[in-house]
């Protein structure tokens, strides 16, 4: 699907924020799902504009052309057999997204508040009837402020490293249980510590922690809410 042009007021919003490897993506993929709602990760806009960037050969320093790189982003987001597929000037590039690399570059480029100008209508124009689940870093806080249902979901370190490393090995690549737990530390530093649009919980948010528990009872705590909250 392209993406949309323009908001519409009246649909639904439902945002989940949280650190990487808390289990956003499984939890927002279900619950649209379950919701016939639409899906907006967020995540991906800034993994696609630090690709493009890379691919470019542009200075990932250079806040001006990195920005300018992100207002002029060719992408689509396509349904698939494997979830949802990017779409990168034509190319599909859904597993270049998720390279641990690409992870890294995308917290750089996200620290930069030209990008995240950048994006902000882009992300704000997915919502669209008959709703729309958030997956982010600062959907609460920043792109979708009057969501009537905001969920902050996080886990411990050492879990999201662990979950990380299991994800990595089950694909068949190699991994280092110490090594995903340093990068989830450093990504948390810059997502946290950032000028613009930092790492929080919403003020009205309802905080989660997922670290001991499955998916399943996360998604059910969250349908209950969802239901109390949007008469969903």
């Amino acid at each position: 699907m392209s993406m949309p042009a323009k908001p519409d007021k009246y649909a639904p919003v439902i945002t989940i924020d949280g650190p990487s490897g808390a289990g956003k993506g499984t939890i927002c993929q279900n619950l649209a799902n379950k919701l016939g709602f639409g899906l907006l990760d967020s995540g991906a806009l800034y993994r696609l504009t630090a690709l493009a960037v890379v691919q470019q050969g542009i200075d990932i320093k250079d806040q001006v052309a990195v920005a300018t790189i992100a207002r002029a982003l060719d992408i689509q987001f396509e349904a698939g057999e494997q979830g949802v597929k990017a779409i990168l000037a034509g190319h599909d590039v859904s597993r270049d997204i998720r390279l641990e690399e690409t992870g890294m570059n995308a917290s750089v480029v996200a620290a930069y508040g030209a990008v995240r100008e950048a994006l902000l209508e882009r992300q704000r124009a997915f919502q669209q009837l008959p709703g729309l689940v958030a997956d982010g870093r600062d959907m609460g806080t920043t792109v979708f402020p009057s969501a009537p249902l905001k969920v902050f979901l996080t886990a411990s370190a050492e879990e999201r490293a662990k979950r990380r490393y299991l994800q990595l090995i089950e694909r068949g690549e190699s991994a280092n249980l110490r090594a995903q737990l340093k990068d989830i530390l450093a990504r948390d530093e810059a997502d946290s510590s950032r000028a613009s649009s930092p790492l929080k919980a919403a003020e009205d948010a309802i905080v989660i922690d997922s670290t001991a528990m499955p998916i399943q009872a996360v998604l059910d705590k969250i349908m209950v809410l969802a239901k109390e909250r949007i008469n969903a």
